[in-house]
């Protein structure tokens, strides 16, 4: 790929998706195959004044290594080094870019109860430094092709030309392209200007709950929060900086009420989850919690999943995207959650979010809580849209679409 498409994407995620401020520590973190576009990024915060950038390594063999010979005891220990980087992140406020590129299957084999053990343990230590931070820094989230996750996406491909495929793949969902008038920054203002109408008209009907219908199963009710939000696009820190967390990104979205759905979902992409592959797979829920699920591949790992702490089988997300979004339309399947989540309606097990409380930055975690944001060791994105899909709001006893055959009704 042309090293000037990749300066100008580099630089769209330090200004845009970060939008790094002058004087502002950077955290990168990143694959260590992948240090020529790490360098690439770090240039472009250093432009934007970051007074330092820390580079984090991973490298996904590396990691399966870990798991496989190192203790359960060993992985769930956070030495003191790694909690005092937490606190001091709690102190300084750094932006956080993470640049994905793993192999879907990378950590294939896994032993997947150790894997789950060891991050519950660690979680536990660093809860309230991801708790000082929430809504105080910003964040980002980019991807760049490696060979192995290329080959999974183009596998009929010579791997050099399957990497440029995704390359050209990941730079058009984000508006990156090899024109001499494209302006990807541009782009991206416009795009969410775009999100804040359709979000305007969300708020604005208060629905009480909404239903999912499709015919591969899907039969499902989840209620809302009176006090919640629909959010798209960016988002502003207590700070008042506005930043976009994914890159891409295409969905609008909100966080239900914890413990308040009823009925079934049935996935409709893969999911990648901690470097395992879970497919075809449905999830029923009773009184707000998940209580049956069945998946031809991953079932263990789904399970286990759901079972992480007593909240993770509870929902923190709804997202809305039509079938018509750019990374729908392209027929990619990407194996990639950031993507993938972008051509479907998903929803999340786990975590919800605190901005989506109307007045959230005046609200603290537990009172954002308290309201219905469920808390939890996780937050798994899952596909559920279809062609089909239809998504009705209520309020009232009154219905209103919201999806009528996978699109937008408004």
């Amino acid at each position: 790929m042309k090293k000037t498409l990749l300066k100008k994407y580099a630089k769209l995620i330090a200004k845009v998706g970060a939008n790094v401020r002058k004087g502002q520590p950077v955290l990168l973190y990143v694959s260590a195959d992948q240090c020529e576009f790490a360098a690439m990024v770090a240039e472009e915060c250093y432009r934007l004044g970051a007074s330092y950038v820390r580079t984090e390594w991973n490298y996904q063999p590396m990691t399966k290594l870990a798991y496989r010979w190192q203790s359960l005891k060993t992985l769930s220990e956070v030495p003191v080094w790694q909690e005092e980087k937490f606190k001091l992140m709690a102190k300084e406020f750094p932006c956080r870019i993470h640049i994905v590129s793993e192999d879907p299957d990378g950590l294939k084999g896994v032993n997947v109860e150790k894997m789950q053990k060891a991050a519950a343990a660690s979680y536990r230590v660093l809860k309230p430094y991801r708790d000082a931070i929430e809504s105080n820094h910003q964040w980002t989230i980019a991807a760049v092709p490696s060979e192995a996750w290329a080959k999974k996406v183009f596998p009929d491909m010579k791997k050099r030309d399957a990497v440029e495929a995704l390359w050209k793949a990941i730079l058009d969902t984000v508006y990156v392209k090899d024109e001499p008038d494209n302006d990807p920054v541009l782009e991206w203002y416009r795009h969410n200007e775009d999100f804040r109408a359709r979000c305007e008209w969300l708020n604005a009907q208060k629905f009480e709950y909404v239903t999912y219908k499709s015919s591969n199963g899907t039969d499902f009710r989840c209620g809302l929060i009176p006090e919640g939000i629909w959010n798209g696009g960016g988002e502003t820190t207590k700070q008042g900086i506005f930043f976009n967390p994914n890159l891409p990104t295409e969905e609008i979205f909100t966080s239900p009420r914890a413990g308040d759905c009823e009925g079934t979902l049935v996935s409709t992409k893969p999911l990648s989850y901690q470097g395992q592959l879970i497919k075809n797979f449905s999830i029923r829920f009773e009184k707000g919690t998940a209580v049956e699920w069945h998946a031809e591949e991953g079932e263990e790992l789904l399970g286990m999943m759901i079972k992480m702490d007593e909240n993770a089988g509870k929902l923190g997300e709804l997202a809305l995207i039509p079938c018509s979004s750019p990374i729908s339309q392209s027929g990619i399947l990407y194996y990639e959650t950031l993507f993938d989540e972008n051509a479907s309606c998903h929803v999340a097990l786990g975590r919800g979010f605190n901005d989506c409380i109307e007045g959230h930055l005046e609200k603290t975690n537990e009172e954002c809580q308290a309201l219905g944001i469920n808390d939890s060791i996780i937050h798994v994105d899952f596909m559920v849209g279809a062609p089909d899909m239809q998504i009705t709001g209520y309020k009232n006893g009154k219905a209103t679409p919201i999806f009528v055959d996978g699109e937008w009704a408004f």
